[in-house]
């Protein structure tokens, strides 16, 4: 219960952080960036500090970031020293010139750009640890499959606090604009060099100020095959659904393709939504003069 507790209070400040960039009249971009900072700082979620471990014991981070103002764009991947992933990727998107970088190169950029550096050990956790541990005994072998992180729990102990694995947050700000940001540790288990859809502008991000942001979760492979937050952003666009229909029907497709997890998507009118098709997600969300809301086993 300590961990759902942790998680509990982590969302909260997180949505808090993004809340009080809007509020100052902040942009969109800035909020979701402070609001991912905290949850790539707590040690809870599959993010930066407590991201999953790789079949070697490592850490490999992707994260991106898009801007509905001119559909600007920017990601990383396989990340081994940027404390925040996030960062990172705004630094890319600000310096406009790729909108991903990968490997020593992201973490070079990441020092030569003032951004804090941690050392590998930073990133690893006893929890983490553990986890993977527990999927390497279950599979005989650390070259076994791969999983997100509800999977790495045995069955009969039901729902855990793991379930929304990776991290990602959703704005519209005061003059119409919208932005998304995401970032993951990716799957327990997987090989280094993997990179899943997080990093993947148009697969586990996406922002368009004629429609939506979104920031997706779950089995990246199938995302990236579903091209997911982009038919998220052509129902609307195109077919003239809601964001609500849109987001749910995607991840009907994601589900045909054999893949499983959820979103967090806003649209121009300030209409949210948070479907999602694993057991929980956790997620925390307010409209403007609306409730807070801050949810993690909850369906």
């Amino acid at each position: 219960m300590e961990r759902i507790d942790e998680m509990r209070r982590d969302l909260g400040l997180a949505l808090d952080a993004g809340l009080a960039v809007l509020g100052a009249g902040g942009s969109a971009l800035d909020a979701v960036v402070a609001a991912v900072v905290v949850m790539e700082d707590s040690r809870v979620f599959n993010a930066a500090r407590g991201a999953v471990l790789r079949s070697d014991g490592g850490v490999r981070l992707d994260a991106s970031v898009m801007s509905g103002d001119g559909q600007r764009a920017g990601a990383v991947c396989q990340v081994r020293a940027a404390k925040n992933p996030v960062c990172l990727a705004r630094a890319v998107l600000e310096r406009g010139r790729e909108v991903l970088l990968a490997g020593d190169d992201a973490d070079r950029f990441a020092g030569d750009s003032g951004l804090e550096l941690r050392p590998p050990a930073y990133f690893i956790t006893d929890y983490r640890r553990e986890q993977l541990e527990r999927l390497v005994q279950r599979e005989g072998t650390a070259q076994g499959r791969m999983a997100l992180d509800h999977d790495v729990e045995a069955p009969e102990r039901g729902r855990t606090p793991d379930e929304g694995q990776t991290v990602g947050a959703v704005a519209l700000d005061a003059h119409g604009h919208l932005a998304a940001a995401t970032s993951t540790g990716g799957m327990t288990n997987a090989v280094p060099g993997r990179v899943g859809d997080s990093p993947i502008i148009g697969a586990g991000t996406w922002a368009s100020d004629e429609t939506l942001a979104l920031s997706a979760t779950g089995t990246g492979e199938f995302f990236i095959r579903a091209a997911f937050a982009h038919e998220v952003h052509s129902r609307v666009a195109w077919r003239g659904d809601d964001v609500v229909r849109a987001a749910r029907d995607a991840l009907d497709v994601v589900a045909g393709l054999g893949g499983h997890g959820g979103c967090v998507a806003v649209d121009r009118a300030g209409r949210i939504t948070a479907p999602f098709t694993t057991s929980a997600m956790p997620r925390a969300f307010q409209a403007a003069g609306g409730p807070r809301s801050v949810y993690v086993l909850e369906v």
